[in-house]
């Protein structure tokens, strides 16, 4: 409570100044009073203002810090809460949505709570106010008070108002953010499809409608500004003229004017704060995140959230503790469904689960932390070496690890982007393995990873005699092979268990099951029945290891070949790993191994957000009136002067006024007077409103143009940018930066050119009134710059240092979101809140240093101001004969203010200080580096190009950074129009870099890439992207309708999609869907399964229809069935076309008219894979691992 007791104090002693005013006052008046009077006075005035300064900082003090603990408990419970949210939740507010509750609604809190008080202080201070102002006027207050009751429900509508374009605003800048993180999140698809002028266009549309929001809200704005400053003018002038008209004997002295112009002073505050602190706590807003509440499932049914149709009906089964349970079925017939569904991620309409003992999961896409590859295993749990070292063979992630520049303590990137897919699931399945839990849920992690590592991964972890046998374990699979070492296996067709046994008994059964096996396993029986000879052979050589020869070739049949990260770093790839001494042995050519261990911790991926020193450029101020326009700027500043100049003019004629000589009771001239003061509030008035129209309007263009250009230099970085830079520092940029641009930076340079002139026009009066202040004004002046410079170095820097920590809280907060589901499974909901707490305490430790830094500065300044009060006083009542009493009251009345002012300019001065750096972060990604341009005129190809879709690469090289080493050498390939060619190899060969290449997403480091004649080098990166195709490895779906998805252009027909749909097996399920075409995706397409986005990803590349089509590993995702349905639609559909496939499944390239084989980015092998297979080289031992030799 004592925050109250101070307000109560600090509401009452304004008045108590301004009673002081008036003996001064009275006592310039009267020459025959003693000087010792004057000087009392003086002393008083000074004190009374000191004793409110000391008051109202103790309170701000309070206020601030309540408000700082609310904001830190609020993102508090959004964290929590966002830990346990359900699914049909989650559906509801998107991620982006969510995160702006925490950044934008908890500061909302934290205003509200210096304001709250205001309700109750504010009716007080006008009442005090009035009562002293009808003892000087008596009645014709009345008239004042009219003016401002009137006054008040304008205010109030205006509030209202801004309140309602607030919301819609919010709601539009709600929808961009969740377009940019989308947008950012799936950059690699837009950049192979050459989207990104759409969702340019898109992000632009949902600006359009924020700006059109935001033009009103400037409008209102311009009109809440003219009233807040006529309202005490409009109020001092009906006042007056109420006063000398009603009664002729009603005289305008010195001490009546100037006292009521103080008090009118005192009420324009209270009476413009209620309708904000009313609208301020409408404004408040939380949305309700909300939650609900071995294995055995009986009579369950299951749907995604409440009044969704069941996904999963009438499920039945048991698993005993410690078999392998396996899950089988088409793609979208409910196999991921059926393990969120043991994770209580779903509904549970009716019937009964129970899951005994800890869970662990792993998710089809894997989801990996920003944080290093030892904590993405260990994930929060104590380390235990030999644990460690068992779980890491055993996922075959040794080899990765040797080649990561700092080993296992390498940072992993946002979403894992240094990492391979195949890498990624592997971490994330160590991950499980590591937590030791008793249930093991699996959702198809083979699929990513290559076919020997994949029997290595079943045979050392999930299978019969791995590291979990005695576990309980559930896996989704598409592998035929593993079936038969299966205690049981659970066929699932359309949400329901259509058959489970063993291996033999649904063979006996011969239903469904039999008929698929019949179909697809006729050449991986074959292995698996040739007894075990192969196999034993297989593992004997795997583990004795066969010396490799001198040029350090890895181990061909083994799984320990060279795992390089698909992305970012190729650092020695030529350190061999061999078995046969039982250590590894690095001959690293390139000695990038042997690197100095100081030199290998410094190594980091992402790039921190940065927060600069030192004054902001003049250079920025510039660029924003640039933006703004230079000549709505100069227009700004010269209605600033009309107006003030009016002001001043009008008090000093109202000081004029009250010097008029009074003969026989009444004053000559009273029209006159009355008629030019009224004239002059009139003009101020209009040139109040013009200035806040212009500045309103100015902010507008400006961040137009502003958010226009970081939008374009965002889009046009190359791929590199977004793999260094944190999502969270982009999205950052777009909602923290523009917002600030938007709505805080225009209403501050309003306040601080007000409060500039404000204070220039306070000396001047003084100095007219007693031109010896002169003396005291240039001193005071520099203790205020002092303090002021000192004051802004500090607190901008606190700013900076504010915003940069608050990056990571959202960073880890989206991540969260993101792999919620696994935290879940874990139960590691603990260690996240701890870590998100821990985070929002080095936000908070960078925020209340500044809020000390604000209160300090305001008692230096206003001491500052107080002096000015006092010598202003002194000086009059030193020369009190040759003043005259209007003069006096004038000048003390102006000093009375400029404490205010001063604190005002400095506050304002340093807000546009640090806000101002909002405009320098925009700008900081303008001077990046980009990528090639979109469409250059002079060699744009002709329209009808590549026509037969020949591709030669000669003598091609790439690399992914400078300093790296080429993860493609000397590449010599000719691939003639319409060839299909297989592009195999081991993990990390460099296939997936070959296509990068070829769609330029990097730029050849040698050599050229030619298509039908036309070096790509030489074309706009548009012309390049639009004619090749591809179907990415990780199927990426934006949100909005189908259709959007399919074509964002709106360049086909609805026939042309439906065709394509067809063609991609895709028409039943979207004839069955409600919306049909315009069904609408979800975030990241997450209402569809991942095997329907693959087919998503077909339908895009049948409507585009391009004569050379990329498939990167586009069907790991699916089962054989669908998987032989895509093969015969591209054999089909893309005839003519030349088709170049990175596949990991080697039976879908086998009647492909050549292969080529890539071994550490060198071309090894290429022909026709009979003749590949009758060199018995590399192909050929692939081949016999995945069992078709």
């Amino acid at each position: 409570m004592s925050f109250t007791f101070f307000l109560l104090i600090l509401s009452t002693i304004p008045l108590g100044g301004g009673e002081v005013s008036e003996l001064l006052i009275n006592f310039v008046n009267n020459k025959a009073a003693p000087n010792w009077q004057g000087y009392f006075y003086t002393v008083l005035l000074f004190v009374c203002a000191c004793l409110q300064t000391l008051i109202l900082h103790q309170y701000f003090h309070i206020c601030f810090v309540t408000g700082m603990r609310l904001k830190t408990a609020i993102v508090g419970v959004i964290y929590r809460k966002a830990l346990v949210i359900t699914n049909s939740a989650r559906k509801t507010s998107t991620v982006g949505e969510i995160v702006n509750l925490m950044s934008v609604d908890a500061q909302r809190f934290m205003d509200l709570a210096t304001y709250i008080n205001m309700i109750w202080s504010a009716p007080l201070q006008v009442i005090l106010a009035l009562y002293l102002l009808w003892q000087n006027l008596g009645p014709s207050v009345l008239a004042g008070v009219a003016v401002m009751i009137l006054l008040v429900p304008i205010n109030a509508v205006m509030a209202m108002k801004t309140k309602t374009y607030q919301v819609a605003q919010m709601k539009s800048k709600d929808n961009r953010i969740k377009l940019m993180n989308e947008i950012l999140n799936g950059i690699k698809v837009l950049k192979l499809y050459a989207w990104e002028l759409a969702f340019r266009e898109k992000v632009l549309e949902i600006r359009q409608k924020e700006l059109k929001v935001l033009k009103k809200s400037a409008y209102l704005a311009a009109m809440a500004t003219f009233t807040w400053v006529c309202a005490p003018f409009l109020v001092a002038l009906s006042t007056f003229a109420v006063y000398v008209t009603i009664d002729k004997n009603n005289i305008l002295d010195a001490q009546k004017a100037f006292v009521s112009l103080a008090l009118f002073n005192i009420l324009r505050f209270p009476l413009n704060m209620l309708p904000m602190v009313i609208s301020s706590i409408v404004e408040v807003r939380l949305q309700s995140l909300t939650a609900e509440g071995c294995i055995v499932v009986k009579n369950a049914t299951f749907s995604w959230s409440r009044n969704d149709p069941p996904s999963l009906n009438s499920i039945n089964f048991t698993v005993p503790e410690g078999s392998l349970v396996a899950v089988v079925g088409q793609v979208g017939c409910g196999k991921s469904s059926l393990l969120s569904a043991l994770l209580g991620e779903m509904d549970k309409k009716e019937g009964y689960v129970v899951v005994k003992g800890s869970v662990a999961y792993v998710p089809q896409q894997a989801w990996v932390q920003n944080a290093t590859l030892e904590d993405n295993i260990i994930f929060g749990r104590e380390m235990n070496e030999s644990r460690y070292k068992r779980v890491i063979e055993a996922c075959a992630l040794l080899p990765d690890i040797e080649i990561l520049p700092t080993g296992d303590k390498t940072e992993i990137g946002e979403k894992g982007v240094n990492l391979s897919g195949g890498q990624k699931q592997r971490v994330s399945l160590a991950r499980a393995v590591y937590c030791n839990a008793d249930v093991y849920l699996f959702d198809d992690p083979l699929s990513a990873v290559d076919a020997h590592v994949g029997k290595h991964i079943f045979e050392k972890v999930i299978g019969p005699k791995g590291i979990l046998k005695n576990k309980t374990r559930v896996l989704v699979t598409h592998a035929i092979n593993y079936l038969p070492q299966m205690d049981s296996i659970l066929v699932m067709c359309d949400g329901e268990i259509s058959e489970m046994g063993s291996y033999q008994e649904l063979l006996k059964q011969d239903g469904a099951f039999a008929e698929f096996l019949r179909t697809y396993a006729n050449a991986e029986q074959s292995m698996e029945n040739n007894g075990k000879l192969t196999n034993k052979f297989f593992w004997d050589k795997l583990v004795c290891g066969i010396p490799t020869g001198k040029e350090g070739k890895p181990i061909e049949n083994g799984v320990l070949v060279n795992e390089v990260p698909g992305k970012l770093m190729q650092l020695s790839n030529s350190s061999t790993y061999s078995r046969d001494t039982g250590k590894s042995q690095h001959q690293s050519s390139t000695g990038e191994l042997q690197k100095p261990l100081a030199e290998k911790n410094s190594w980091k991926l992402t790039e921190a957000d940065t927060a600069k020193t030192g004054r902001v450029k003049a250079t920025v101020y510039w660029d924003y009136m640039k933006a703004i326009g230079l000549f709505i700027s100069f227009l700004s500043i010269l209605l600033f002067m009309c107006n003030h100049i009016a002001s001043l003019a009008s008090n000093y004629w109202l000081s004029l006024w009250t010097d008029d000589p009074v003969i026989n009771g009444t004053q000559q001239y009273t029209n006159v007077r009355l008629g030019v003061y009224g004239a002059l509030g009139i003009s101020q008035g209009i040139a109040v409103f013009g200035y806040s129209m212009v500045v309103s309007i100015g902010g507008i263009f400006a961040s137009r143009h502003l958010h226009l250009n970081l939008l374009h230099n965002v889009l046009r970085s190359p791929m590199s940018f977004f793999e260094r830079t944190p999502s969270g520092n982009l999205v950052n940029r777009f909602s923290k930066e523009i917002d600030t641009i938007d709505s805080t930076i225009p209403p501050i340079i309003k306040m601080f050119m007000g409060s500039t002139f404000n204070v220039i026009g306070a000396c001047i009066i003084i100095l007219l009134a007693t031109p010896i202040a002169a003396v005291i004004i240039p001193p005071l002046g520099l203790v205020y710059l002092f303090v002021q410079r000192f004051y802004v170095a500090t607190s901008r820097q606190l700013k900076r240092l504010e915003s940069v920590s608050r990056s990571p809280v959202y960073s880890h907060f989206n991540e969260t979101l993101l792999g919620v589901s696994v935290i879940r499974a874990f139960e590691e909901q603990k260690r996240f809140i701890k870590q998100n707490d821990m985070k929002v305490d080095e936000n908070q430790k960078a925020y209340y240093p500044s809020i000390v830094a604000n209160r300090w500065l305001a008692v230096r300044l206003e001491y500052v101001g107080n002096c000015i009060v006092l010598f202003a006083a002194l000086f009059a009542v030193m020369a009190r004969n040759k003043l005259s009493a209007g003069l006096v009251g004038l000048s003390v009345s102006y000093s009375l203010q400029i404490t205010a002012y001063l604190n005002w300019l400095v506050r304002m001065s340093s807000e546009l200080e640090t806000n101002i750096v909002a405009v320098e972060r925009v700008k900081e990604y303008a001077e990046m580096e980009k990528e090639a341009e979109w469409s250059i005129e002079q060699t744009a190809p002709a329209s009808t190009w590549p026509e037969e879709g020949k591709v030669e690469f000669r003598g091609y090289g790439l690399r992914y950074r400078e300093d790296l080493d080429l993860v493609l050498k000397n590449i010599n390939v000719t691939i003639n129009g319409g060839e299909k060619i297989g592009i195999v190899g081991r993990t990390g060969a460099g296939k997936s870099s070959l296509t990068l290449g070829l769609f330029r997403i990097n730029e050849a480091a040698e050599g050229e890439i030619i298509i039908d004649g036309i070096n790509i080098a030489k074309i706009g990166l548009h012309d390049l992207r639009f004619k090749i195709t591809i179907i990415p490895q990780d199927p990426i779906l934006f949100s909005g309708s189908l259709r959007m998805n399919l074509d964002p252009f709106d360049q086909h027909s609805d026939e042309d999609i439906w065709r394509s749909l067809e063609l991609a097996h895709l028409k039943n399920f979207v004839s069955s869907l409600p919306d049909k075409l315009n069904h609408e995706c979800a975030e990241g397409g997450e209402n569809l399964s991942v095997g329907q986005r693959q087919l998503v990803c077909l339908a895009r590349a049948l409507l585009r229809k391009s004569k050379i089509l990329v498939l990167d590993e586009a069907t790991a995702a699916v089962d054989l069935e669908t998987d032989k349905l895509i093969q015969s639609t591209i054999k089909s559909q893309f005839e003519e076309c030349t088709v170049l496939t990175i596949a990991h499944r080697l039976n879908t390239i086998m009647d492909y008219t050549r292969v080529l084989v890539l071994d550490r980015g060198e071309v090894v092998e290429c022909g026709s894979p009979d003749h590949l297979l009758q060199e018995k080289g590399i192909f050929y031992s692939m081949a016999k691992d995945s069992g078709l030799v």
